[in-house]
């Protein structure tokens, strides 16, 4: 089947070859050069959108889709789950977590991960890092390691 979309003066084709041979989908992107669209279908198409297990405080187990989650952060040896208004506990170590999250996440430092769709602000911070504002109010710096990435996925 052949599919095709206009956006714009921008024409894109779409081809889906539906086969039972095909156990797992697999997407092919022929393109001139990576573009911000061309990323973000990307990031679309890689993301797992696995729900993560977390911990309240009163012990109960939750279940929390990567849509809810703005910041992953390990503070005093362990991972806290930052949604819009609360906060959860994790037993999983921060790679697994961000295995499980998917490309919409990414690693700002050694002991954060966020969900890049829940970002606010940038500001210039010390030493040639940015502070980096989510929409829930965290905030938290993005470190020299992880900058040429992170600036890369902003375009800059």
């Amino acid at each position: 089947m052949i599919a095709s979309s206009k956006k714009g003066a921008n024409f894109m084709k779409v081809n889906v070859d539906i086969s039972p041979q095909y156990k797992d989908p697999y997407a092919v992107i022929y393109t001139e050069r990576v573009t911000p669209d061309i990323q973000r279908m990307i990031d679309m198409l890689g993301s797992y959108d696995s729900p993560i297990t977390a911990l309240q405080s009163n012990g109960d187990i939750v279940i929390l889709q990567p849509a809810e989650i703005y910041m992953v952060r390990v503070e005093n040896t362990e991972n806290i789950i930052y949604t819009e208004r609360k906060q959860y506990r994790s037993r999983k170590r921060l790679y697994e977590i961000g295995e499980q999250l998917g490309n919409q996440f990414m690693q700002i430092s050694k002991s954060t991960l966020i969900n890049l769709s829940c970002m606010d602000s940038i500001e210039p911070g010390f030493s040639g890092t940015l502070l980096l504002k989510l929409k829930n109010g965290c905030k938290d710096y993005v470190s020299r390691k992880y900058l040429s990435e992170f600036k890369k996925y902003l375009g800059l």
